[in-house]
């Protein structure tokens, strides 16, 4: 025989010898030649049989060898049953107590198709088929006989070699089972079958064949045994421990399901068991064994269900229904043995079925779940559909009953599938609107939503409008702006009831009431405090407040400018905004106008507030400051701020000024310079660049009757001449320099031309060099544009002295030196590019365009090369000998018109002409190079070159 129940051809053999005879209690050989006769009359019936047993043990019983015989043992028990795995001379050995092995029971053994079960329950039925998955020769042991079964002696009976259904022939034997038990089934493993690893499998499995099985109270492999104790808990104790469970069990009849007598209704039992360390997950059904019908109930379901043949899926009916209706109605006793706080965690999530069977019985137990009262609230327990859940359990301890059936169930998914309705932050806060409770009462509720606000941005969303209790009896519908304080103040501010104080309601906009922030909450009423005092309000118990607080809160000067506005009396009687006022015998009173709009504080209130508390509310006893870090506009109420902020190149980074300075008296500025230098805020004030404060005082204080911008340092030496020293008025001249007194040129400066040619003034001709450098270099960069200046009508030249414009040029060519006076000359320097800008400055001509001379005698040119003094003179001044060369003269005379001079060297045309001498080639030499500075070093190496390196 081969393949799957396949014959090698011909018609079946049948040998029917026993071997040695041996008693047959069951009737076995009768057995024997039924099936024979049947495969001998029908080949097909064999092939059917041995493809029907190849489906179950390598099918419908694959990996359920443990499972099946301890089903069989359980059943044989009843109650109270004992079941032991060993193994022994390569056997795996299962034995167990209860009702003997009998003639039916062999009997189904041998079928294949039925079983010896009552109603479907009952022992070594179809699914003993699991034990070839590990055996090709069990045997059935007990006190009333022993059968035993072979697939060798099989082939032998029909006399054919291959596979051959094993469970169908049946020999007796003459063994007994172990002392103390009623049946032993013996299983010699088959070559290959790790004995090792099965008992480790059936390990796994004990626990749960314990709880599956309730004709099993013992379970014993080997050494280690395992043993189940009923109560109000299912305890079961093994070698790693004991592991307990909560079970509801029922039974009953499907009386309705069948015409027959009572005696042979159909009985059905359910089992529900949920461990007590938590819920299941990956569960299947039970039926009563494991099947492959996956479940997502975190429970297990034991119960008697109508099963296919291979044992792994449900049948489908009437009888499935029922079984699965009274599960489903059982399932939430089992959450009553629950302890409340777990019980959410036993109801089934939501999500997609993993069965069909699942799909079923999830929708059953979730429709028992919510129309039963198992769902915990403080007093008792509340059906789902009528249950109400708040975020937290300590959400409900905290609202007491004032919100109905709320459940101590914390929030879940499960919930919603149950129709339990799910209040959210912001439902609740609805519903505590309005209501009348302490402000203890409120502190436990701020104390259970901490948590949730923490964590939650909806909910501190929410959070927002929830009721404050308030000191003075009153409830505000929102934590932002009111304030928290340790004690309570004579102005009407909104200040939480101290026994409702909690962390959540700074988290939610209050503010803890330290002295700044009471400071801040009296600023409105600080800044209308004045028209409340020409109402004739009293605003002294806010004035005394407010200048309390000021103190407590360390506050600074300019810190909070709007307590410039609080209502302080001044000498007069009158009340003035703090701003307006200054200290009695304050310093600076002495450098302000007579006609100053500032007032004086009142003596009694001066006396009674220290200084520093006064002028944090504005009152002075200096000059006072104006700070914006981020100002937007010139508007700070400073004088001429707006002209100011147009002369910046860019809008001013922040704001540090000094205000109340268009109030110092005229010839009061030396004295207010040294009350603003010897304070360190407005000596920063004064030194900010770009700043107010300077930009001010260069522009509109005077200093011995002039502007600060017509003096300068007595350091700047550069403008010696220009402008006059500052006269002493005993400040640093950091600060001078910081309100504009000059410390160095400045070429922008409209005067500049025009002090430059007074003739009042004595100027170097260094210092006119340079200023002339400077405001050329200024025209040609683009810094200055000589279309927007007026030239001027005089000029100084290069002695210093001062000439008409008319007369004057600009030396843009020095060899023109030697035939105009010196006193019509005027020059930039060395540097002849700047001759040009500065012409176009001065609207004089260049001494080039007016001076032209044709040289007079003839003459040969000689190379620099060629002249060896020239070539020395080079090298030690480290200067490339220039090309070319001039034409040297032994005399050089130029006409310019029809006079003639006689000059050292000249340029015509282009042409360098030069006189044979120290002046003549040094002057050309320096011109050729273009080293016009070096014409003194190369004359004195041209002369004596040693004596200038000793």
């Amino acid at each position: 025989m081969t393949g799957r129940g396949g014959c090698s051809g011909g018609r079946l053999g049948v040998g029917l010898s026993d071997g040695p005879r041996v008693t047959d209690p069951f009737g076995t050989g009768a057995l024997r030649e039924s099936v024979l006769a049947s495969w001998r009359d029908s080949p097909t019936r064999f092939r059917e049989d041995a493809n029907a047993e190849e489906d179950l043990f390598l099918g419908g019983y694959r990996d359920r060898l443990f499972v099946e015989l301890a089903q069989n043992a359980a059943d044989a028990a009843g109650q109270d049953g004992r079941l032991r795995v060993s193994f022994v001379d390569g056997e795996l050995r299962v034995a167990n107590t209860g009702r003997a092995l009998d003639r039916d029971g062999v009997a189904s053994l041998a079928s294949l198709r039925a079983s010896a079960k009552q109603q479907g329950v009952g022992r070594f039925g179809v699914g003993f088929a699991a034990v070839l998955a590990v055996c090709d020769a069990p045997r059935v042991v007990s006190t009333s006989g022993a059968v035993a079964f072979s697939a060798q002696r099989t082939r032998e009976a029909i006399g054919r070699d291959g596979r051959v259904p094993v469970l169908r022939l049946a020999w007796p034997t003459d063994e007994q089972p172990p002392a103390g038990f009623d049946t032993e089934v013996r299983l010699p493993l088959r070559e290959g079958v790790d004995a090792a690893q099965l008992r480790r499998e059936f390990e796994r499995q004990a626990t749960d064949l314990l709880l599956a099985l309730d004709g099993l109270r013992t379970i014993e492999i080997g050494e280690h045994a395992w043993r189940r104790d009923d109560g109000p808990r299912t305890s079961v104790h093994g070698p790693d421990g004991t592991t307990d469970w909560l079970v509801v069990r029922e039974r009953g009849e499907l009386a309705d399901l069948t015409g027959l007598g009572t005696e042979a209704r159909p009985q059905w039992t359910i089992c529900w068991a949920a461990s007590t360390r938590g819920p299941l997950t990956d569960e299947v059904l039970h039926a009563p064994t494991p099947t492959d019908e996956r479940l997502s109930i975190p429970a297990r379901l034991i119960a008697t269900l109508p099963i296919e043949a291979d044992r792994r899926h449900v049948r489908p009916g009437r009888a499935t229904d029922t079984v699965l209706e009274h599960a489903a109605n059982a399932y939430p006793r089992l959450l009553e043995l629950t302890e409340p706080e777990r019980r959410v965690a036993y109801v089934p999530a939501p999500g997609f079925p993993l069965s069909e069977v699942d799909e079923q019985l999830r929708a059953k137990v979730t429709e028992a779940l919510r129309t039963t009262a198992w769902l915990p609230t403080r007093t008792g327990t509340v059906e789902p559909r009528h249950a109400t859940t708040v975020p937290s359990r300590q959400l409900v301890d905290a609202l007491d009953d004032t919100i109905e059936g709320i459940t101590t169930a914390e929030h879940d998914a499960k919930l919603q599938a149950l129709d339990v309705t799910r209040l959210t932050v912001a439902d609740i806060v609805e519903r505590v609107t309005g209501i009348d409770r302490p402000p203890d009462w409120w502190h436990r509720l701020y104390d259970a939503l901490a948590p949730i606000a923490d964590v939650d941005k909806t909910a501190r969303e929410a959070l927002g409008a929830l009721p404050v209790p308030l000191a003075d009896g009153r409830t505000l519908p929102g934590p932002r702006g009111t304030l928290i304080a340790d004690t309570a103040l004579e102005v009407d501010l909104p200040i939480v009831h101290p026994d409702a104080v909690h962390p959540i309601l700074e988290r939610l906009g209050a503010r803890h009431a330290s002295p700044a922030d009471l400071l801040e909450a009296t600023r409105e009423a600080v800044e209308r405090s004045l028209d409340d005092a020409e109402s004739g309000l009293d605003v002294g118990k806010l004035r005394d407040t407010v200048l309390t607080l000021v103190g407590e809160a360390g506050a600074r000067p300019g810190e909070h400018p709007w307590l410039g506005a609080l209502a302080l009396p001044d000498d007069t009687g009158d009340h003035r905004r703090a701003d307006e006022l200054a200290l009695p015998q304050a310093p600076f009173l002495d450098v302000l106008d007579d006609d100053s709009p500032l007032g004086v504080l009142d003596d009694d209130v001066a006396r009674s507030w220290p200084p520093a508390s006064l002028r944090a509310v504005g009152v002075l006893d200096g000059f006072a400051l104006v700070q914006d870090e981020s100002p937007t506009g010139p508007d700070h109420d400073l004088a001429d701020e707006a002209d100011w902020w147009d002369d910046q190149p860019e809008p001013p980074a922040r704001v540090n000024a000094v205000r109340d300075l268009d109030l110092v008296a005229d010839e009061a500025w030396p004295a207010a310079l040294r009350l603003l230098a010897g304070e360190p805020e407005t000596w920063q004030a004064l030194h900010e660049p770009g700043g107010y404060t300077g930009w001010w005082i260069a522009h509109h204080a005077l200093l011995a009757g002039r502007p600060p911008r017509e003096w300068r340092l007595d350091t700047a030496h550069d403008l010696a001449g220009l402008y006059d020293p500052v006269p002493p008025v005993g400040v640093d001249p950091s600060v001078l320099a910081a309100i504009g007194v000059r410390t160095t040129l400045d070429v922008t400066d409209d005067e500049l031309l025009d002090r430059l040619g007074d003739p009042q003034r004595e100027v170097s001709a260094g210092a006119t060099i340079r200023a002339h450098a400077a405001l050329a270099r200024a025209v040609r960069d683009g810094t200055l544009s000589a279309r927007d200046l007026e030239p001027p009508h005089a000029a100084r030249s290069l002695t210093g002295q001062v000439v008409p414009a008319a007369e004057g040029l600009v030396l843009d060519s020095p060899w023109v030196l030697g035939v105009v006076e010196p006193e019509r000359v005027i020059t930039a320097g060395d540097d002849f590019a700047l001759a040009e800008p500065l012409a176009e400055l001065l609207d004089l001509p260049l001494a080039s365009e007016v001076v032209v001379g044709t040289v007079a005698e003839p003459a040969e040119t000689v190379r620099w090369a060629d002249l060896g003094a020239v070539v020395d003179a080079c090298d030690l001044a480290g200067i490339p000998v220039p090309d070319g060369g001039p034409r040297v003269h032994d005399r050089l005379t130029v006409r310019i018109g029809l006079a003639r001079h006689e000059v050292t060297w000249w340029v015509d045309d282009g042409v360098l002409h030069c006189v044979d001498s120290t002046a003549g080639l040094a002057r050309g030499l320096a011109w050729a190079a273009d080293r016009w500075a070096d014409r003194h070093l190369l004359a004195a190496l041209l002369d004596d070159p040693e004596g200038v390196l000793r």
